[in-house]
């Protein structure tokens, strides 16, 4: 989920040039990632899903992320602020039968009144909305935490974290420590962290608003909580993107906040280059 900042009339550019950042680790080819299993593809291939997400599938590639950070249908998979439920779509039905899957949404009586809190409230009664009374979410769990002191659940309970393009939203908010600690308690001992992320070029200053943030950064937060970074994916690459956007990641597919007369030019670049990073807990 790509959350724009409640007030950014005018954002930040990163940088002019498309440049992979220096590697420590060797990034998994798309040649060689694995497949996802057949439960795997049959959920990304169901009916119930939004047509319009399906759209997308071109560009979020859930079939080889999730198989690159090694989902199971037996595990316990914990989504952190699923926003619209995007992925919900497919990790539910996978994980009905065999294992479980959790949301977990920002509790909204642990934000400030105003419009930070009614967004949230909206959040979590339109995921709501999306699974009640439907079949392939009959066994989701809905856990809500505080942002400020975050809990998903009992230490050691999780095979497998994931976070999709929401890092950014906690470093402008001052969270995301609190955040990736809160992951690794989460997670048993040999669980998974999977994050993918809008990808600058350079590390981006404090105070940025565009949205992206370098992998070094990136690894920096989930290294601090005492993950180990096991392997990276090129699969979420973008080459197209050059990062200089009037308004950040917003400007570009799907939130498109930018003027209808460069809808064309938009389009053609596509979504956002984004980093994919596999983390274990030790």
């Amino acid at each position: 989920m790509t959350l724009r900042p409640l007030a950014c009339a005018c954002l930040l550019s990163v940088c002019t040039a498309f440049a992979l950042p220096a590697l420590a680790v060797k990034p998994a080819d798309s040649a060689t990632l694995p497949a996802p299993d057949a439960a795997l593809a049959a959920a990304i291939g169901g009916d119930w899903r939004t047509p319009d997400f399906v759209k997308r599938d071109a560009a979020r590639h859930p079939g080889q992320t999730l198989a690159f950070f090694g989902i199971a249908p037996t595990q316990t998979v914990v989504e952190i602020t699923p926003g619209g439920g995007w992925y919900t779509e497919i990790l539910a039905p996978y994980l009905k039968d065999s294992g479980k899957y959790v949301a977990a949404v920002v509790d909204p009586a642990t934000v400030e009144e105003g419009r930070g809190r009614d967004y949230q409230a909206r959040a979590k009664a339109g995921l709501e909305s999306k699974i009640a009374d439907a079949p392939a979410y009959a066994k989701v769990q809905i856990a809500g935490f505080d942002p400020k002191a975050p809990s998903f659940g009992p230490d050691g309970s999780a095979d497998l974290v994931l976070t999709f393009r929401n890092v950014h939203n906690w470093r402008m908010s001052g969270q995301a420590e609190a955040m990736f600690k809160g992951f690794h308690a989460v997670l048993r001992s040999g669980g998974t962290l999977g994050v993918v992320e809008h990808r600058a070029n350079a590390d981006v200053p404090g105070g940025d608003r565009s949205g992206y943030m370098s992998e070094a950064q990136v690894i920096a937060l989930a290294e601090g909580a005492g993950f180990k970074l096991e392997a990276k994916s090129e699969i979420n690459a973008n080459p197209r993107d050059t990062k200089d956007h009037p308004n950040g990641v917003w400007t570009l597919p799907p939130s498109n906040n930018h003027d209808e007369a460069d809808r064309e030019k938009y389009a053609a670049i596509g979504e956002s280059d984004r980093m994919t990073l596999k983390f274990v807990k030790p």
